[in-house]
Order: structure tokens, then C-alpha cells, then sequence
């Protein structure tokens, strides 16, 4: 089969045309999909610019870009979700299947780390990274949605609430703080309160606080780390204001949420009171599930809606194509067919 790789970050230039076998057979679970059409991102964009090196990054020599649709021409023992035939888009987040983000999440989605990009002939992937496309969309189109389609979908549909086995913290003795805890506890949550005054942390005990932090020692947020095993709490809720933003960020798992509920301090001025008035929410969006992937896919369908593609490009002209995206004259989305 024909794929690129990227051996090194220079811009899409670095694009190497390959040639290698086609996948083995798959195995149980597993399908191999025929990409007909992949569809450009920003994220794709500075990958082959060397701008994604976080984390687990992008591995020197992989196969680029996170979008793809394409039909299953191949399927393993004990598949349900697909037969061949099936036309398919690929999700972006591989292991989030629905519900809030999981623990093992690579937040550069496809094409880093450990799973390969989606610019080439054939994939070979688990059943569950798969989703049925709208039976009016074209390949090229279904191919823009998996990750600007689902993000702006996630975007528009809010954040998941609290969980039973959550761990929440609540900053200080506070009426907010206090009901909080209390609720919290009620709906099964983990609560770790934190409080700058020693005498105030039996009670906040006798509250039902699981764990009880000094926030007036440097670094508390290292405490509530500790009391979490290093993950951080699923949700925070802050009512110190800036100056206490930093420890409380830290505080909060990957993914996790920060209510701010008050600002008791004034070290940014006014601006953290007009997010108060003016009862904005700050909702940093990652692109969203399967489960989401699969409603808006529903949504596309019932209201007939087409992605706005502006230009789609051949195969051998990927490079051509990231040089295209990359003089943002475009208006909706960059395609490369796959021949």
C-alpha cells in the first residue's frame, strides 16, 4: 500500500511518499479500513512543523494527520459494530468511547504516540474506533468531521456533570464551599476540602471532608495530588480568585473541570468579577467522543447538513495540499482524496 511518513519536522516538504506491505489479516475485534479521504487540520499542520513535541508527541517517521474516512473492506473475529462494505469515518481519540474523558488519555489524539495517522491506503484499528457515516455525505466530506465536526459539537453541547466516585475539592469553610461539600458527598464524590486556618479543619472533617488540606502552605496543590494518587481532582471549585489559579489548575486532573464561584481577591482587577457578572463560562473544549461523534452524526443526518469542503487535492499533492491550508485563503475545510 502507498502512505507517507514523516521523518523529520520541516513543514510539509518533510511528506515521504511510501510504499510498504498492506496490513496482516485482522484479529479478533479488530477491521481494516480502505481510507478514501483525510481532511487537513491545524494540528496536522504544526505536527509536520515539530510544534506538537508535548508529552508523548509525535514520534519521528510516522504516518501524519488525524482525519479519515473510508470504507471496511476486512474484519476480525467477533466484530459487531461493522462488516465489509461498511462506510466509516475514524474517531480521534481512540480509547474515549463516551462520558468523560478517561485516565489514559493522549490529548493529541490520532496520529501521536502510539497509534498511526490516517494518510495512507489502509488502517487497521480496533472496532471501537469506528463510527458509521451519513449515508448522504461523500468520503471527502464525512472525511472533515472526526476532529473539527466533533469538536464543535462538543463545544456546543456543554460538560459532563459529577459522578459518583468523583473526587471534588471545595476551597475553604465558606457557604458555598460548605453545601458543596455536602452535596458532593450526597452524590457519592470524594471531597477534599482545603482551608488556611488549622482550627477550621476538624470541623470541616465532621463536614464529611474525606481529606482536609493547608492551603496557606506553598504549593498546597501538592497535597491534594498526593491525596489523589497524582491524577487531581475531576472538579474544582474556586472561590479565591487569581491569585490562587495557578495551585488550583494544577489540582485538576487532565481534562478536569474548574468552577470558579467567586473572586475574593483582586490581583487581576476587575476581569475576574465581569466573568462573574456577566456569568461566563470558560469550557477549555478537547474534540469529543465517540458517543458524541455518533449524535452529531444523527444531527447531520436528520437536518441533511453537507461540510463545506473548499478544495480537495489528489494523493500524490499532499504536500501541495498542506502548502494550500497553510495560506488560510481557504473557507472550510482542505481534502486529500486517497487514490
Amino acid at each position: 500500500m502507498k502512505l507517507y511518513r514523516v521523518p523529520k519536522f520541516t513543514g510539509p516538504d518533510s511528506l515521504t511518499l511510501c510504499e510498504e506491505p498492506d496490513p496482516a489479516p485482522p484479529v479478533a475485534g479488530q477491521v481494516i479500513v480502505r481510507i478514501r479521504a483525510t481532511s487537513i487540520n491545524f494540528r496536522d499542520l504544526i505536527g509536520l512543523q515539530g510544534l506538537l513535541q508535548i508529552g508523548t508527541g509525535m514520534a519521528p517517521n510516522h504516518i501524519p494527520m488525524c482525519d479519515g474516512a473510508g470504507e471496511v473492506v476486512a474484519v476480525g473475529e467477533g466484530v459487531t459494530r461493522a462488516r465489509p462494505g461498511d462506510r466509516v469515518a475514524l474517531t480521534f481519540h481512540p480509547t474515549w468511547i463516551a462520558g468523560r474523558i478517561p485516565d489514559d488519555f493522549n490529548v493529541l489524539g490520532r496520529s501521536c504516540h502510539l497509534n498511526d495517522g490516517l494518510l495512507a491506503q489502509f488502517t487497521k484499528v480496533h472496532q471501537s474506533e469506528i463510527v458509521i457515516i451519513p449515508d448522504h455525505l461523500s468520503f471527502e466530506e464525512a472525511a472533515t468531521l472526526p476532529c473539527a465536526g466533533v469538536t464543535a459539537w462538543a463545544a456546543l453541547q456543554g460538560q459532563v456533570s459529577l459522578r459518583p466516585g468523583d473526587d471534588v475539592m471545595v476551597m475553604g469553610t465558606g457557604g458555598v464551599a460548605v453545601i458543596a461539600l455536602q452535596l458532593a458527598k450526597a452524590a457519592g464524590a470524594r471531597v477534599i476540602a482545603t482551608t488556611t486556618t488549622p482550627a477550621k479543619q476538624d470541623r470541616l472533617r465532621e463536614l464529611g471532608a474525606d481529606v482536609v488540606i493547608d492551603s496557606s502552605v506553598a504549593g498546597w496543590s501538592q497535597g491534594i495530588l498526593d491525596a489523589t494518587g497524582g491524577r487531581g481532582v475531576d472538579i474544582a471549585l474556586d472561590v479565591g480568585g487569581p491569585s490562587g489559579w495557578a495551585e488550583t489548575i494544577k489540582a485538576t486532573r487532565e481534562c478536569g473541570r474548574i468552577s470558579l464561584v467567586g473572586a475574593l481577591d483582586r490581583s487581576m482587577g476587575d476581569m475576574p468579577s465581569l466573568f462573574m457578572r456577566r456569568g461566563i463560562n470558560l469550557n477549555p473544549t478537547r474534540v469529543g467522543s465517540r458517543e458524541q461523534f455518533e449524535q452529531m452524526n444523527r444531527a447531520i443526518t436528520q437536518a441533511r447538513i453537507v461540510p463545506v469542503i473548499d478544495r480537495v487535492f489528489g494523493f500524490d499533492e499532499a504536500a501541495e495540499a498542506f502548502h494550500y491550508f497553510a495560506s488560510a485563503s481557504r473557507i472550510g475545510k482542505v481534502v486529500i482524496r486517497v487514490d
